[in-house]
């Protein structure tokens, strides 16, 4: 059985939530608490784990990975049907690039240790943090917006008309958005694809909200 170690709110971890369910493959969730006790992920068992103390995790074959991308890609490759990325090489550096835009450009920079660091080092109250985590997903949100928008390969989905690697990045950024009530009237076409994954059921079964530690 697969072990994922997960936290309901991670953007990270929904987005392996989405493509194992997707495959169809059953997994064992973990959860690994990210604030509770200071942290679950800082504990000595779970660095021995996965020594950056993220999540998510993935326990397989007596090996644990880590880092989202690198698990969808592994995942993808050793359960290909159905496939996450497209076939031919230009259509697979297209959803990529898409997916890195959010999973490394938006995503590090408005995660829980940015916040908590903001809010505890820095000593920005609630206000500022809310504008430093609107103004960064806003503008690279727009960026991604305009990927879309002006590719013929975007269909119903970010590549295509078959969810795939990209859609597993944008769904979890979405749903966050949503949380800090960020401006997303200026983003049409990540909007429709979005409210086009939510009526899938991989995509339901892996919010937040349907998670065992769900609070």
């Amino acid at each position: 059985m697969i072990r994922l170690y997960t936290y309901f709110r991670s953007s990270a971890a929904y987005r392996v939530r989405i493509a194992l369910n997707l495959k169809g493959i059953d997994f064992q969730a973990v959860p690994v608490h990210l604030v509770r006790n200071g942290g679950e992920h800082k504990s000595a068992d779970y660095l021995a784990l996965n020594p950056q103390g993220l999540v998510p995790a993935l326990e397989t074959d007596g090996q644990v990975l880590t880092q989202s991308l690198a698990i969808l890609e592994y995942l993808d490759e050793t359960h290909p049907d159905p496939a996450l990325l497209p076939a031919d090489p230009l259509g697979r550096a297209r959803v990529r690039a898409i997916a890195q835009a959010i999973a490394c450009d938006i995503h590090p920079i408005n995660n829980l240790r940015v916040l908590q660091y903001l809010g505890g080092t820095l000593g920005l109250d609630q206000a500022a943090k809310d504008d430093w985590y609107r103004h960064w997903v806003e503008t690279g949100l727009q960026a991604v917006e305009a990927m879309l928008a002006a590719d013929r390969r975007t269909g119903v989905f970010c590549h295509g008309d078959q969810p795939g690697l990209a859609d597993c990045c944008l769904v979890p950024q979405v749903f966050n958005a949503r949380r800090f009530n960020c401006d997303l009237t200026a983003l049409p076409t990540i909007m429709r694809i979005a409210e086009r994954c939510e009526q899938i059921d991989a995509f339901n079964q892996a919010a937040p909200a349907q998670q065992p530690d769900f609070e």
